[in-house]
């Protein structure tokens, strides 16, 4: 798959959901994580929309967890990265890296 038509964003969500990994990646725990990693506002509505694309690519998979503890709770959405997601996240590490090669990461200029 590797970077193309990956989006900031989706680089967010799946970056989250590898640090969190498959026994705690779910929607709101990736919101939270994007939120308390970047400062960024999140909304579990776009967390949901992007990991629907991000599985449609392949790049994540998803199963329902265990009913959560109180009466009449709901199962949450589980997510794994799959490899084409690890490779997606390094490729776009690398692009990155290359495009800051030779730039002056305190004013962004050469």
């Amino acid at each position: 798959m590797g970077q193309r038509g990956l989006g900031e964003f989706e680089l967010l969500v799946l970056l989250a959901a590898a640090r969190l990994g498959p026994e705690q990646a779910h929607a709101v725990s990736l919101a939270r994580e994007i939120e308390e990693r970047t400062g960024r506002a999140t909304r579990r509505s776009a967390v949901y929309i992007t990991l629907q694309r991000l599985e449609r690519k392949g790049l994540v998979s998803s199963r329902l967890g265990d009913p959560r503890p109180e009466r009449g709770g709901k199962a949450r959405r589980m997510v794994t990265v799959e490899p084409d997601g690890d490779e997606a996240i390094r490729g776009a590490r690398a692009a990155l890296a290359r495009m800051w090669d030779g730039l002056d990461p305190a004013s962004a200029r050469p």
